[in-house]
């Protein structure tokens, strides 16, 4: 039986955030499932398409629809490896929700892995699960990641920041970098 990674995802995630990872971590070998709160198997979500075009902050178009490939009530974390949080504008809300942030406080107490993107770390803040930990984001959760306890890293937006069980990257362009530790992580073996 394959590993088990579980992914949050919600209404309006970053598309690339949430395809690639899910496509990548398929690849290496790993079931991954995707839940959304008052979501089952077979529901979709709405991506966006978040870019860089010169403006203050990202530009947001509509992108793909993403099929829930499981339950989010039936969630049990000791079944699972991993968990990876996707980014955009569902972790926002997500972190409403009492149950989502009992998933990343189980992963993190069993010292999982566990890989967060863009404003994914909000639900890490929310979660109350950063104290003393180096951790990046999109710039604007930087002050966030800061008043949780946990210490913003600015980064290049292609690159990853680890710390013990834990790494996070500011945005679609650090897919590989927060993947490639996220497999290290998961003790995943890659041979080329």
């Amino acid at each position: 039986m394959a590993k088990k990674v579980l992914m949050l995802v919600g209404d309006f995630t970053e598309d690339y955030e949430t395809m690639v990872p899910f496509q990548t971590l398929q690849v290496l070998g790993y079931q991954v499932d995707a839940v959304c709160p008052e979501k089952k198997a077979g529901d979709i979500i709405r991506t966006a398409v978040h870019d860089f075009e010169g403006d203050q902050t990202y530009s947001e178009k509509r992108g793909h629809n993403f099929a829930i490939n499981a339950d989010f009530d039936a969630v049990d974390t000791s079944d699972y490896a991993g968990l990876f949080i996707t980014g955009g504008r569902s972790p926002e809300y997500l972190r409403l929700y009492p149950r989502v942030i009992e998933i990343v406080q189980e992963f993190f107490a069993a010292n999982k892995p566990v890989a967060a993107i863009c404003h994914g770390p909000q639900l890490l803040t929310t979660a109350n699960v950063l104290k003393g930990k180096k951790a990046t984001a999109y710039p604007a959760v930087g002050p966030d990641i800061n008043l949780a306890g946990g210490e913003y890293i600015a980064v290049d937006v292609d690159k990853a920041v680890v710390d013990g069980n834990l790494v996070t990257s500011p945005a679609w362009p650090g897919d590989t970098a927060i993947l490639i530790e996220f497999a290290k992580l998961l003790g995943a073996k890659i041979e080329i």
